[in-house]
């Protein structure tokens, strides 16, 4: 309540505490001060994370505890220590203290730093830690960290049957003012939505004009929106309703041809997810 938690933190491990604000969907912690002080702040903090999984368990049918998980923000300049030779460190790091640690392949958005991902009990977690702040003070970033800075989560538009809608989740919330903007915008061609000739947008009914849009993907990006085996771009079909066809690799090119075809709608929906990943 009212920041208690964390003020009680601050107090009896001595590290600063900071929290970065809070109209994003994800927040960053940063904890500095001497070792000793990071080590108590961590361990207040994943015995935190125990017991909101205590009380979450309480209600619930779920029988085996999931473990308690903390993401760390990492320069990518000192991820090469934290694997070590062949993986040799994080191998080390894992079984001498039970924890599952990862460190994930791409930097963190407009950042030069790297998620690690930290799973197990409390007490593996505190281990892992200590091991990861001794090979951070070993070997410093080199050159300048890009920090990764999370931004608000700016709702993607859909616009169906004249009204405007943000997405939320997987709901579409009707947006009045956004509509009132759509309309104004509908009377006065040439505000003519992609591939339609007429002014006017038909609803998500049967008998909606589909038009097709083309996008170009560079070659390194295109995996994460394929997934593995396909199941990302499934997913991205399944969720906009728009065909996808994504076309092979041309030699020389370092880019990709996707085609989107579906209602207006549809294209917008399946261009934002694609965006996203």
């Amino acid at each position: 309540q009212k920041g208690e938690t964390v003020k009680k933190m601050r107090e009896e491990s001595g590290a600063r505490i900071n929290i970065s604000e809070g109209s994003c969907p994800e927040r960053i912690v940063t904890i500095t001060g001497p070792t000793d002080a990071i080590f108590k702040a961590f361990s207040m903090i994943a015995l935190k994370f125990e017991e909101d999984i205590n009380a979450s368990m309480t209600n619930s049918t779920v029988t085996s505890k999931p473990p308690v998980t903390l993401r760390l923000v990492v320069p990518a300049s000192q991820c090469g220590s934290l694997i070590g030779k062949g993986g040799s460190k994080i191998k080390e790091i894992r079984e001498s203290t039970g924890a599952q640690v990862q460190v994930a392949g791409d930097m963190l958005p407009n950042s030069t730093e790297r998620a690690v991902t930290i799973s197990g009990t409390p007490d593996a977690i505190i281990q892992c830690v200590k091991q990861i702040c001794v090979v951070m003070l070993e070997s410093p970033p080199k050159g300048a960290t890009i920090p990764y800075r999370p931004k608000p989560a700016s709702a993607p538009i859909i616009f169906a049957g004249g009204q405007a809608f943000t997405i939320q989740g997987q709901y579409a919330i009707p947006h009045p003012d956004l509509t009132k903007l759509h309309q104004l915008a509908m009377q006065h061609p040439p505000f003519t939505p992609l591939g339609q000739t007429t002014p006017g947008f038909p609803g998500l009914d049967a008998t909606t004009p589909t038009s097709s849009h083309e996008l170009t993907i560079p070659n390194d990006l295109i995996g994460c929106i394929i997934g593995r085996q396909g199941s990302k771009i499934n997913e991205i079909r399944q969720m906009s309703g728009a065909q996808i066809k994504i076309a092979n690799a041309t030699e020389g090119s370092a880019e990709r041809q996707v085609t989107i075809t579906g209602s207006p709608a549809n294209i917008s929906l399946a261009q934002y997810l694609i965006n996203a990943r």
